[in-house]
């Protein structure tokens, strides 16, 4: 199997951070005064939002990735969750326009240079929201010669939803932009800590998670008066004219109209934007009393599972939240309610959250969330900014958020850059990382909450750390620095003993118990010389067996010689190649005593008959071709690979018996387990994808029949695989492409491979056709494995993109995965799970190091740079 490519940009785990221009440079994590260190976002658990940047003129400076999400700040140690249960209110800031004068700068502001003549000096802004109007001020006070306007069709007391949750970094972005909006804002917070979630009756809470949130009209008069004291117009109730008019009459348009923008539609040729509406309805209300804490409740109702997400927005209202899928919002009769009818019935469904108070909405509609995402976010001189621009589900983070962070980057960009293209580039090149980070955690989350059904049967902590954990951005060791107490009780629940972290307990698959969690995944080598391993195998294996895994999986395994992928790849087809491997085998099991070792069986299919992937990946060889065989004759690329030949009855039934075989002669060279591979577009996955299999005889057409030939082949290997020991498979979970194997089909492939005595489904993705269009992103192919395990209860090997020993075990405590694969990282270090213990403190069994390198188990001094530091300063 090869790896996946990373997505241009992006290498799978870590998060881009932005800049912050106001120090020249990286600025520190440490949150703005009077805020708790965890930023915050509405239905958010606390998930890091990458920092934004500040106006103020500077480069952003490089940043070393985190390994996995650790570098999310911890809350301070002094906040107990009990501590901050009830919302704090703060004087109320004066609505009138606020003035500069009223203040003196910090002395730490830069000086703002007057505008040169190829910056805008007229500047439309479409769009009243906090984004348009933030932008709108900090142009204007940065360039004061400037003639700004904002077009608002709605009246300047109109606002729709409730409350809004802004993070530290935000917020602290918002101090050096513009103190005067910062100082406003913070008389109107209420802050808090505690995550309370509601399932079945019980209450589980989560502290140091640091909120801060306020109205959303006291926003915009926030807003409204720093714009008026500038010197901004705001044309309230008044439609903007066209982008069009505006672009040849202003020297820069910016475009805040929202998600439902004019300006994005008017201009789509050259936006691109693609829309997505997801499976859940949702609305927004408010209670006159607030919450004490950011509350999640879960509730099961005769028609299906509904939740309410709710905060406290001032210290006597609380934004509410209620979300369900389609089919169960129409099933309880919402689809045919007004607004009042379902205002009062949501009340009735949440009444022990709500102490039977009414709630009350404010023009409140259902609406299926949409996630805007645009291939450009300029044209000519018109931006787009916020949701205009992009959007990301409210269960990690708000577009208010997201729009103030754009209109930060987009007034630093306009001072910065020579001219309005240059400022237009760097203003996209800055921000679209910070966003499509935000977008896939948000993705993520979305999902989650989608599936909710699948998840109510969980025991109620590993339920609460499931959800904490759902976009990825928090994790185990995030949390353990926030609330300690809870992910401790979590790890009882799941069974880990004092001092062991989850990854280092046992796991029991049929007769082979592992002693931890951890499976170095199958990587291809093309190192094989007639399918022979050889000395390089031995070191490879036997160095990741040395390593600490559970559990060691070779390379793919090919049947026969017509079934390798290039000429490189390693077989099972002969008696000197499994003398070969049972070198292997004898050398894992003498020198890593406690390290099991698995062997993967597959067939190339029509991805045969290739070069070394370092040659040209999937590309035919110069010579000595040999013929390919598939379940249908379509070639991987149309006019370069091959047309394979469809198998017949009597192909069929050769092949069958070349696994039988080669399983036989695996059992003989003493692997411990055995997958068989039917992912990433070889001839078993060529079977199960209704992209490659266009067959109209028994093993085609219907995902039954679609099954037949590769649970034939499993059968065949059962039968002759020992019974104590287990069989897994590894499937592509989703093609990745139109009209393929979707999320559903691969429940019912991994159900119809348990009931033929898979012990486990090692879930992986694509790699099917070669136009697939995957999501990459940090454990990006996890959500797969985690709805085989929750909808079937089958034990699970997650893979993809999972890089650190926090994520495994954030997993593993989830539920999300029984077990871990990791292959790059075991290439990066074959030493990773023995390293990763070093790094938490564990010197158990479930980690031994071998004699020869117990010297070692220690991570070696870093060098002068971390030497103890002498005081050079009087204070």
């Amino acid at each position: 199997m090869t790896p996946p490519p990373a997505a241009p940009g992006v290498t799978g785990e870590e998060r881009p951070t932005p800049r912050f221009p106001g120090t020249g440079g990286q600025a520190s994590r440490t949150p703005a005064a009077g805020f708790a260190a965890t930023p915050a976002a509405p239905g958010v658990t606390g998930e890091e939002s990458p920092a934004p940047r500040f106006p103020e003129a500077g480069r952003q400076a490089p940043r070393a990735p985190a390994a996995g999400a650790a570098d999310v700040p911890p809350a301070p140690a002094e906040a107990a969750p009990s501590a901050h249960r009830t919302p704090q209110p703060a004087a109320v800031a004066p609505t009138a326009p606020v003035d500069d004068e009223q203040t003196p700068q910090p002395t730490t502001a830069a000086v703002i240079p007057a505008p040169r003549p190829s910056r805008p000096l007229r500047i439309g802004v479409i769009g009243g929201g906090p984004g348009g109007l933030y932008a709108a001020a900090l142009l204007k006070r940065l360039g004061p010669e400037r003639d700004i306007t904002v077009w608002e069709r709605n009246a300047p007391d109109d606002t729709f939803g409730f409350g809004v949750v802004l993070s530290d970094e935000t917020l602290g972005g918002i101090e050096h932009a513009d103190p005067v909006i910062y100082r406003a804002l913070q008389d109107e917070f209420v802050r808090w800590d505690d995550i309370d979630i509601v399932h079945r009756g019980r209450t589980l809470t989560s502290g140091g998670h640091g909120f801060a949130a306020l109205g959303r009209r006291r926003l915009l008069e926030i807003l409204h008066g720093r714009c008026a004291s500038l010197g901004v117009r705001l044309r309230f109730c008044t439609p903007a004219p066209p982008a069009a008019e505006l672009a040849a009459a202003y020297d820069l348009v910016i475009a805040a109209d929202g998600v439902h923008s004019l300006t994005r539609d008017a201009h789509a040729d050259t936006f691109a934007p693609r829309i997505t509406t997801h499976r859940c309805r949702y609305i927004w209300l408010a209670a006159d009393f607030a919450f004490d804490a950011f509350r999640f409740e879960i509730a099961e109702t005769a028609h299906g599972v509904m939740q309410l997400h709710g905060y406290p927005y001032a210290p006597d209202a609380s934004t509410v939240i209620i979300e369900m899928r389609e089919e169960v919002w129409r099933a309880a009769g919402f689809d045919t309610a007004d607004e009042q009818e379902s205002t009062d019935l949501c009340a009735k469904i949440f009444a022990e959250a709500l102490g039977g108070r009414a709630l009350r909405s404010n023009s409140s509609s259902w609406v299926a969330f949409r996630t805007v995402v645009n291939d450009r976010w300029s044209h000519g001189n018109t931006v787009l900014l916020g949701d205009a621009a992009h959007t990301a589900h409210f269960s990690i983070g708000s577009g208010t958020k997201l729009a103030v962070e754009d209109a930060l980057a987009l007034a630093a960009c306009v001072e910065e850059q020579p001219d309005l293209p240059a400022a237009l580039a760097a203003y996209e090149t800055e921000r679209r990382p910070v966003v499509e980070s935000t977008q896939r955690a948000a993705a993520a989350s979305l999902r989650w909450f989608e599936e909710l059904a699948g998840y109510v049967e969980q025991p109620p902590r590993q339920f609460a750390f499931n959800l904490l954990t759902r976009s990825r951005r928090v994790t185990h060791d995030n949390l353990r620095l926030r609330d300690a107490a809870f992910t401790d009780a979590v790890e009882r629940d799941f069974g880990c003993p004092p001092g062991t972290p989850p990854m280092f307990t046992p796991f029991t698959l049929r007769g082979l118990t592992l002693r931890n969690r951890v499976v170095v995944s199958p990587m291809d080598m093309y190192s094989a010389v007639n399918g022979v391993p050889g000395d390089f195998h031995l070191v490879h294996l036997g160095a990741r067996a040395l390593g600490g895994a559970g559990l060691v999986m070779t390379e793919m395994v090919c049947v026969s010689a017509e079934g390798r992928i290039t000429p490189g790849c390693t077989g099972l087809y002969t008696p000197e190649q499994a003398a070969a491997w049972r070198r292997v085998t004898d050398f894992v099991h003498d020198h890593s005593p406690g390290t099991a070792i698995g062997v993967q069986l597959g067939h190339s299919g029509r991805k045969g008959s290739t070069k070394l992937m370092w040659d040209g990946i999937d590309q035919p060889l110069d010579e000595g071709n040999w013929r390919i065989a598939a379940a249908s004759p379509i070639p991987y690329r149309p006019g370069v690979n091959q047309v394979p030949h469809a198998l017949d009855r009597v192909g069929l039934s050769d092949i069958r018996e070349q696994f039988a075989a080669a399983t036989g002669r695996a059992a003989h060279c003493g692997f411990d387990l055995l997958e068989l591979h039917c992912a990433h577009g070889y001839l078993l996955s060529g079977f199960l994808s209704p992209l490659t299999n266009g067959r109209t005889d028994a093993y085609g057409g219907s995902l039954d029949n679609r099954l037949r030939f590769p649970l034939e082949v499993f059968d065949a290997m059962r039968g002759v695989w020992p019974d104590d020991r287990p069989m897994t498979v590894r499937i592509s979970a989703t093609d990745w492409a139109q009209g393929g194997t979707t999320a559903e089909d691969a429940v019912e492939i991994a159900r119809a491979f348990a009931a033929h005595g898979a012990d486990a489904i090692d879930v992986s993705t694509g790699q099917v056709v070669p136009d697939e269009q995957p999501e990459y992103g940090r454990s990006y192919q996890t959500p797969y494995a985690d709805r085989i395990r929750n909808a079937l209860g089958v034990p699970v090997i997650a893979v993809g993109a999972i890089s650190s020993w926090d994520d495994v075990n954030s997993l593993l405590l989830a539920g999300r995965a029984d077990l871990c694969a990791l292959a790059r990282p075991h290439l990066y270090d074959p030493h990773w799970t023995l390293h990763a213990a070093a790094d938490q403190d564990y010197a158990g069994a479930a980690a031994l190091w071998p004699d020869p390198y117990r010297a070692g188990s220690r991570k070696p001094p870093a060098g002068r740079t971390d030497a103890p530091k002498p005081r050079l300063t009087l204070s």
